[in-house]
């Protein structure tokens, strides 16, 4: 349930954002373009399987065993979602980073 709260919590700052950026340019292109630059950012946060990502980058290849399951549950005293792996945390970095700057030049154009 938490993750919905997230969810439209993250979808109400985006309707904020896209209000702002159509007040802002008076496009309507430029808020549509805004809309689903922020659905992807969301998407790529919210939405991906965590127990997956959460293993070591070289076992990614392979599937999630059922003893890997039953061993994660066991394990986990919290949520996984906000974990800190270096190599994930630059790979955000950089994909965002990217989305964000070129973004951000076509909305100022």
């Amino acid at each position: 349930m938490g993750d919905d709260v997230a969810l439209r919590r993250c979808l109400v700052w985006l309707a904020m954002v896209v209000i702002i950026v159509g007040f802002y340019t008076h496009s309507f292109k430029k808020m549509v373009v805004t809309y689903f630059m922020g659905l992807a950012g969301i998407g790529g946060v919210l939405l991906p399987d965590w127990d997956f990502f959460d293993r070591d980058f070289s076992e990614w290849t392979q599937p999630v065993s059922v003893d890997e399951i039953k061993r994660s549950d066991v394990l986990r005293l919290g949520s996984t979602r906000f974990r800190f792996y270096p190599l994930r945390t630059v790979i955000y970095a950089v994909v965002y980073g990217f989305g964000l700057y070129k973004w951000w030049t076509y909305v100022r154009q």
